[in-house]
C-alpha cells in the first residue's frame, strides 16, 4: 500500500505571488511588433488603457517601435522587469523564458500557441517549459494564452475592445476567447465589470486553481467566476475553493464536458451508478462551489454577489406591477427553495392605506401592486422594507423602461435600493428599445448604479445564489477542512495484491481495519468443513463461491440460499463448485464462503468506483433490487465529513426508506452515515483499492451489515 503524501494532508494550498503579473511596474514584450496581431494589439491596449509603468520592446529585428528603443534580448534590458510577455515562434519560447527566469523576472506571460494542444513536438516543448519554471523559479502564464487583465492594474491582452472599468468580479477562464470576447463584452454591455480576467492557456505552470487562490485573497474581489474545461489536480482545487468559500469569497463555475472518470467498464454496481458528471458535481458541492448552467446566468449571479451585502436568510418579498408576473415569480421562488412569508399585520395595513394601490381585501406575497403601484414605489418600499419578516426584496416592473414614466420609476428605484438595509433586486421586464437609439433609456441609466434584471428566472437565480452561498459558507465552516480530514486518516499496514479481485481472506482484514461490518463469513474447502461452518454461524445459511475470477458469482449460479440442514449444505457445496468450475480453473477457486442468512431490513448499496482525475469516488443509495428499480444514488469525493455523508444519504430515497417504514420503527440514518464515512476513509487512505462494492448492505435496528463485498485493486 502507498501511504498518503504528507504534503497533501497537512498543508493548505500555496497562494502564488502574482502582483507582478496583474500590476507590473515594468513589462518586456519579447517579439514586439506593430505588425503582429497578438503582441501589437497587446501593446496598443496596454498603452491605451492607462499603463503608467515602463515598457521595453524586445525584438532583434527592429531598432525602434512605438517610439521606444527596441532591445535584442531580455539580458540587454537596463533593469529586471516585473513581467515578460512572450510572443515568438514556439521553438524559441523555452530559451526566452529560461533567459527571463535566470535574469530574475518573476512572471512570464506566453502568448505563443502550438504546444500541448498541437502535436508531439508541442507536447515536448510544453514539458520543457514546465521544467524551466521549476528550475528558474519563474511563474508562467500559458502558453497559448490570450492574456490577462486587472482593471486597477494592467490590461495585457490582444483582445479587449474597450477600456476595462473597475469591478469586483474575478474571472478565470480556460477559454481565452470566451474570457474577453464573451464574458467581458457581454458584461460591459450590461454595466457589469471585472476586477481581474485571466485566460489560463495550456497551464504548463500556473493553473486555474492558482489564480483562484490568488484572487480569493484580493480585497477588490467579491466573487470569483470560473469557466472550467478540466482540472488535473481536483483535490487542490477543492481545498482552494473550500478556503475561499469559508473565508467569504463565493466561487461560481461553468463546467463543461463530461468528468474525467475512467471510461473503462467497472466490475461493480457502484461503478455503473456513477454518471459521467457525478464526481464533479460532488466536488463542487463539498467545497461550496456553485455550479451555474451558462454564461449569462453566471454573470447575473455574480452581479448580485458584488452589489449586496451578505443576505440574512431566504425570506423573500416580491412586489410586482403585474399579477401574472407575480404568480410566475411565486412558482419560480418555490422551485429555488426561497420562502415567501405572508404580508400581514402592520405592513399590510400600511399598504392598504395607500390609495393609489386600489387594492381590495388584502395583500399576498408576491404582492400585486398593479401598474398604479409604480406611481408610489417609495411609499410601498417604506412599508415593506420596515418589516423584519423579510431578508430580501424583488421589485418587478412589468412596464416600459424607456418612456417619461420610466424616468420617475428609475429614480425611485435607485433611491430605494441605495437606502435599503436589505438587498433589493430590480426586475424590469417591459420594453427596452427607445424610440431614439442615441438616447440612453432610464432603465439603462439605472443599471449603471444598481443591478437591473430583465429575465425573471435569472433574477431569482441571483437571489437564490446569495442565499445558497450563506448556507454553503456556514456548512463548509462547520465541518473539518479537507486538509484536516486527510491529516486525520489512519493508514493501516496492509500488503494487498495488485490488479485483481481479492479473495475473502484478503478482503476481511481490509474492511475490518476501517470498521466496515460484514456478515459473519467462514471459508470452507470441503463439504464437511462447510457443514461445520454452517453449524457455527447458525442455520439457515448461504453458500457462495470464493473466486477472484468470478466477481459476479450469482450470474453463473455459484450461490445457494436458504440452506437449513447439513445435507442441503453438502449438496450446495458441490453445486456451487461445479457451477464455478464450468467457467474457471480449479486454481482460481479459493473455497466456498458460508454465511448466515440476514434478516429483514432496508437494503443499501455503498461502494468505491475508480476514477482518473479523481482517484476514486464513493457512492451510496438504495440497494438490492432497488438499485435498478430506483436508479438513484449520490456521489462523494473522499475523504469527507459526516455532514457531507448525511447530505448525500438525504439526497437519495435511502433516507426516506429508513425513516418512513410501513409497519416498522424508523431506523437511524446516522448508522449509514458512519459507515459511509468509513468507506470514504478507506478510499482516501488505501491507494491500492480501485473498486469496492458492498451490495446489499442490510440496515436493521442493530445497525448496518454488508451481505456481500467485492474489492478490486489497481495494477
Amino acid at each position: 500500500m502507498e501511504p498518503i503524501d504528507p504534503s497533501l494532508s497537512s498543508a493548505d494550498p500555496a497562494i502564488p505571488e502574482l502582483d507582478p503579473l496583474f500590476d507590473p511596474d515594468s513589462v518586456a514584450v519579447v517579439g514586439a511588433s506593430p505588425d503582429s496581431f497578438y503582441s501589437g494589439n497587446l501593446v496598443a491596449n496596454l498603452l491605451d488603457y492607462g499603463f503608467e509603468g515602463t515598457l521595453y520592446p524586445v525584438n532583434p529585428g527592429r531598432d525602434e517601435v512605438w517610439g521606444r528603443e527596441c532591445y535584442d534580448d531580455i539580458d540587454d534590458l537596463p533593469e529586471t522587469v516585473d513581467l515578460a510577455v512572450v510572443s515568438v515562434p514556439r521553438e524559441y519560447v523555452v530559451d526566452v523564458v529560461t533567459t527571463a527566469g535566470e535574469r530574475g523576472v518573476p512572471v512570464a506571460l506566453v502568448l505563443t500557441a502550438g504546444f500541448s494542444e498541437a502535436d508531439e513536438e508541442g507536447q515536448r516543448l510544453a514539458s520543457r517549459l514546465a521544467e524551466t519554471a521549476a528550475d528558474t523559479d519563474i511563474r508562467i502564464v500559458g502558453p497559448n494564452c490570450i492574456g490577462v487583465m486587472a482593471a486597477r492594474g494592467a490590461t495585457l491582452t490582444s483582445t479587449c475592445s474597450r477600456q476595462p472599468q473597475p469591478g469586483r468580479i474575478g474571472l478565470v477562464s480556460q477559454s481565452g476567447a470566451l474570457a474577453f470576447t464573451t464574458f467581458f463584452e457581454r458584461a460591459a454591455d450590461r454595466d457589469l465589470h471585472f476586477s481581474h480576467i485571466v485566460s489560463t492557456g495550456n497551464e504548463a505552470d500556473l493553473t486555474l486553481t492558482d489564480y483562484v487562490a490568488y484572487l480569493a485573497e484580493r480585497e477588490t474581489v467579491d466573487v470569483i467566476c470560473t469557466y472550467v474545461e478540466g482540472i488535473e489536480d481536483p483535490e487542490r482545487f477543492m481545498r482552494v475553493a473550500e478556503r475561499a468559500t469559508r473565508d467569504g469569497t463565493p466561487v461560481l463555475t461553468v463546467k463543461i464536458g463530461q468528468s474525467d472518470l475512467a471510461e473503462a467498464a467497472t466490475l461493480s454496481h457502484t461503478g455503473s451508478l456513477t454518471g459521467s458528471d457525478d464526481a464533479w458535481r460532488a466536488a463542487f458541492d463539498q467545497s461550496g462551489v456553485q455550479r451555474v448552467p451558462d454564461i449569462p446566468d453566471l454573470l447575473s449571479r455574480a452581479n448580485a454577489h458584488t452589489a449586496y451585502d451578505t443576505v440574512d436568510g431566504d425570506r423573500l418579498c416580491i412586489a410586482s406591477t403585474s399579477g401574472g408576473l407575480a404568480s410566475l415569480l411565486a412558482d419560480m421562488a418555490a422551485e429555488r427553495d426561497l420562502a415567501l412569508p405572508d404580508i400581514d399585520g402592520a405592513t399590510e395595513r400600511r399598504l392598504l392605506d395607500i390609495d393609489e394601490l386600489l387594492t381590495y381585501g388584502g395583500f399576498n406575497n408576491p404582492a400585486d401592486i398593479r401598474g398604479y403601484g409604480a406611481e408610489v414605489l417609495p411609499a410601498i418600499a417604506d412599508a415593506l422594507l420596515s418589516d423584519d419578516a423579510f431578508d430580501a426584496y424583488v421589485f418587478a416592473i412589468g412596464l416600459p423602461g424607456v418612456d417619461n414614466r420610466a424616468e420617475t420609476i428609475a429614480a425611485d428605484l435607485e433611491r430605494i435600493v441605495t437606502a435599503a438595509d436589505d438587498p433589493v433586486y430590480v426586475l424590469w421586464t417591459g420594453r427596452k428599445e427607445p424610440d431614439d437609439p442615441t438616447v440612453t433609456p432610464p432603465y439603462a441609466r439605472l443599471r449603471e448604479s444598481v443591478p437591473v434584471y430583465e429575465d425573471p428566472g435569472r433574477c431569482l437565480d441571483a437571489v437564490a445564489s446569495t442565499t445558497e452561498y450563506v448556507a454553503d459558507r456556514d456548512r463548509v465552516a462547520d465541518r473539518p477542512s479537507r486538509r484536516e480530514l486527510a491529516a486525520a486518516l489512519d493508514v493501516p499496514d496492509l500488503d494487498l495484491p495488485r490488479g485483481r479481485v481479492l479473495e475473502w481472506r484478503e478482503t476481511e482484514p481490509l474492511l475490518d481495519a476501517f470498521d466496515i461490518p460484514v456478515v459473519e463469513t467462514r471459508v470452507a474447502t470441503d463439504p464437511e468443513a462447510a457443514v461445520a461452518a454452517a453449524e457455527a454461524v447458525g442455520y439457515p445459511v448461504v453458500l457462495k463461491i470464493d473466486s477472484p475470477a468470478l466477481p459476479h458469482r450469482t450470474d453463473v449460479g455459484a450461490v445457494a440460499l436458504g440452506l437449513d440442514t447439513p445435507q442441503a449444505v453438502r449438496e450446495a457445496y458441490r453445486d456451487v463448485r461445479e457451477a464455478a468450475l464450468a467457467h474457471v480453473d480449479e486454481s482460481d477457486v479459493a473455497g466456498v464462503l458460508v454465511q448466515p442468512m440476514v434478516g429483514d431490513g432496508v437494503e443499501a448499496i455503498l461502494g468505491v468506483a475508480p476514477g482518473d482525475v479523481f482517484d476514486s469516488v464513493v457512492t451510496v443509495g438504495p440497494g438490492g433490487v432497488l438499485v435498478e428499480a430506483l436508479d438513484e444514488s449520490a456521489t462523494l469525493v473522499p475523504p469527507f465529513a459526516p455532514a457531507d455523508a448525511r447530505r448525500a444519504v438525504e439526497e437519495t430515497a435511502l433516507a426516506d426508506l429508513l425513516t418512513d417504514r410501513r409497519g416498522g420503527d424508523a431506523l437511524p440514518v446516522e448508522d449509514v452515515v458512519d459507515l459511509l464515512v468509513n468507506v470514504g476513509d478507506l478510499a482516501a487512505s488505501v491507494d491500492a483499492v480501485a473498486e469496492i462494492d458492498l451490495n446489499p448492505v442490510v440496515i436493521a435496528a442493530d445497525g448496518p451489515v454488508a451481505v456481500d463485498a467485492l474489492v478490486r485493486t489497481r495494477d
